[in-house]
C-alpha cells in the first residue's frame, strides 16, 4: 500500500499519514470480508493484493456522479465478484523466507534455496568472478 516509506516530516503529520493508511487498510479488509461472505469463501483465502487491484480497477466506475442507486449497487456487486475471484489456493506446507523489505535480506535465489539458508538475518554479498572484491 505504499507505507514502507513515510513522506511527511513533522511528527503530527506522520501520525496522520499512519492513521490514513490504517483506515484504508481496514476499509479494504472490510470489502474482503463482504466479498468472502457473498462468495461463501473463508476470508483468509481472499488475496489482499488482488482486492487492492480490483478496487483500483472499479474505483473510476463507482465514483461517477450521474449513476442511479441500482447501477451503483450493480457495480459494487461486480467489485465483490472481482475481489472474490482472487482466491489463494490451499498451500499446506508453504513456507517463504521473509526477504523482500529493505530491512531483510534480499531474495536473490529461488525460494527453495532460501529456505535452507541458516543465516537469513544477514546479507552476505557474493564475490564477483572478475576480481576478489566482494560487492
Amino acid at each position: 500500500m505504499g507505507m514502507d516509506i513515510l513522506r511527511c516530516k513533522s511528527p503530527d503529520m506522520v501520525r496522520k499519514e499512519i492513521v490514513m493508511h490504517l483506515i484504508a487498510y481496514n476499509c479494504i479488509r472490510y470489502l474482503m470480508i463482504e466479498a468472502a461472505q457473498q462468495a461463501g469463501e473463508p476470508v483468509r483465502r481472499i488475496r489482499f493484493k488482488g482486492s487492492v487491484q480490483a478496487l483500483r480497477q472499479w474505483e473510476p466506475h463507482l465514483n461517477q456522479t450521474k449513476i442511479s442507486y441500482q447501477e451503483q449497487r450493480r457495480l459494487i456487486q461486480f467489485l465483490y465478484d472481482s475481489i472474490a475471484d482472487y482466491i489463494v489456493p490451499e498451500r499446506p506446507d508453504r513456507s517463504e523466507p521473509r526477504a523482500v523489505k529493505r530491512r531483510y535480506q534480499l531474495l536473490t535465489a529461488p525460494m527453495h534455496e532460501m529456505k535452507m539458508t541458516k543465516h537469513r538475518g544477514r546479507y552476505h554479498a557474493k564475490a564477483t568472478k572478475f576480481s576478489g572484491i566482494r560487492i
